[in-house]
């Protein structure tokens, strides 16, 4: 059988269940085989530790990508996700390593500290021009929230948006479809981390911020004792809005994690953890 992470095996979901029992050989055999032929196993992958995979994430980490800003336990979407990635490259639990990268710095060229990096990073052109990506793990839509009685609070549409003062977070989607699709009149409030910009929206700084959906459901819900999801941006623009694993430009790894990220989504893997952690954020107005 199939072994999960112990963090892993709390799954609720009948799904899951018949999934996580899906027959599959020993690691060291049945690991997909990396470009030229190379074999993605932990004896093989050239990773920042031998025989240990360094995962990074931002800090604080949001959930529901990461329940109490705790990435070791496995609990939250990315989180999960990052063992699910780690089992399928025949890793234990107990050979993840976890560090903390800032958002901006994971993004930048240069060597990195961890052989990947999860953290709601939107796959682009432009950033490939400095750090690798594995295939999508997640597709998201954006979203607008505000806080209760604001200038923002009732917007049914784009338009109603297009006369406030909002916020996002610096080299994000966010900020790119706030820009491009919402495009306000005035120019858009740019914060170093979505910290920054809750706490203007707190502060009444800003009508609104633009977050990604699942985010946005967390810091209106745990956050915010009065927050709002104005609603959702299915436009995403040119800028997509599938997230990827962020590794170091020309990874020796990156086929073998995407390869791993793609058995998942083969397996029905990633649309359970969806269901499991992501699934309300199906239930927010549409923007039109």
């Amino acid at each position: 059988m199939r072994r999960r992470p112990i963090a892993l095996a709390v799954l609720a979901t009948a799904a899951l269940a018949v999934t996580a029992c899906a027959p599959q050989e020993s690691s060291s055999s049945s690991s997909a085989s990396g470009s030229g032929g190379g074999s993605c196993t932990p004896e093989d992958l050239a990773t920042v530790a031998d025989g240990t995979l360094t995962v990074a994430t931002d800090e604080p980490a949001y959930e529901p990508w990461v329940v109490d800003d705790d990435p070791t336990s496995g609990q939250g979407y990315e989180s999960a996700v990052a063992y699910a990635v780690a089992e399928q490259l025949g890793y234990s639990e107990d050979q993840v390593e976890w560090t903390r990268v800032p958002f901006n710095t994971a993004i930048s060229p240069g060597d990195k500290s961890f052989d990947f990096d999860i953290n709601q990073f939107t796959i682009n052109d432009e950033r490939r021009q400095a750090v690798d990506f594995s295939s999508p793990y997640y597709t998201a839509t954006q979203a607008v929230i505000t806080t209760a009685g604001s200038a923002a609070d009732g917007a049914t549409s784009i338009a109603d948006l297009q006369g406030l003062r909002i916020g996002a977070q610096v080299a994000t989607t966010s900020l790119d479809v706030l820009t491009d699709v919402i495009a306000p009149s005035s120019d858009p409030v740019v914060f170093n981390t979505n910290d920054d910009a809750k706490l203007a929206l707190q502060n009444g700084q800003v009508d609104a911020i633009v977050v990604d959906l699942p985010t946005a459901f967390y810091i209106t819900s745990a956050e915010l004792d009065d927050g709002v999801i104005v609603g959702q941006v299915a436009d995403s623009g040119n800028s997509g809005d599938q997230f990827g694993l962020l590794l170091a430009k020309d990874s020796p790894i990156t086929d073998c994690v995407s390869q791993a990220v793609d058995a998942l989504d083969a397996d029905g893997t990633l649309a359970d953890l969806q269901q499991q952690w992501l699934s309300e954020a199906a239930d927010a107005p549409v923007l039109s």
